[in-house]
């Protein structure tokens, strides 16, 4: 196949799968403009391997597993403890009906450990299978179920509503 085919092809790819991956990103992370670099990293690695990848029956799989590999080995390198975060909230992307329990989850999400969260986007975000899931993950089905388990679990213990105190009058 000619260069000019391969990266018109790669191109197209490219262009119509990236909201798609920023917004798995995004989920996996909690920062847009972190979300882009993973992106981007992301699809670099895929043009990189383009003429094995163009080849696998699911190229959309394939790309998913590449992003949350590029974010999890990024969870575990030096850079990644280095970098300061600030306490900003993160951009939005679109105005939801209920903007407060859509913040509370996405806090809620970004303060899952890297793999839990990670399981809880390939599961119920991308909507995958526990297999699927585990065969993005490289680990084994019982690793993604037990996962899910205690980020679910989690989850419910930070979004559970709690009684409002009394004011007091004086």
């Amino acid at each position: 196949m000619a260069k000019q085919t391969r990266d018109a092809e790669f191109t197209e790819y490219a262009a119509s799968r990236s909201g798609w991956l920023r917004k798995v990103a995004y989920l996996l992370c909690g920062d847009w403009h972190r979300a882009d670099d993973l992106v981007q990293e992301t699809i670099t690695k895929l043009y990189m391997n383009w003429a094995r990848a163009r080849r696998i029956e699911n190229l959309d799989g394939y790309a998913r597993r590449v992003l949350v590999n590029t974010f999890l080995g990024e969870q575990r390198s030096s850079w990644w403890r280095r970098t300061v975060r600030t306490a900003a909230e993160p951009d939005t992307a679109a105005a939801s009906v209920d903007l407060d329990v859509s913040l509370d989850l996405r806090r809620a999400l970004a303060a899952l450990p890297p793999r839990q969260r990670a399981t809880v986007v390939l599961r119920y975000y991308c909507d995958l299978t526990v297999d699927q899931a585990a065969e993005a993950l490289g680990c084994s089905s019982g690793n993604v179920k037990s996962q899910s388990s205690r980020a679910l679990e989690t989850l419910r213990s930070r979004l559970t509503t709690r009684p409002a105190v009394a004011e007091r009058v004086s």
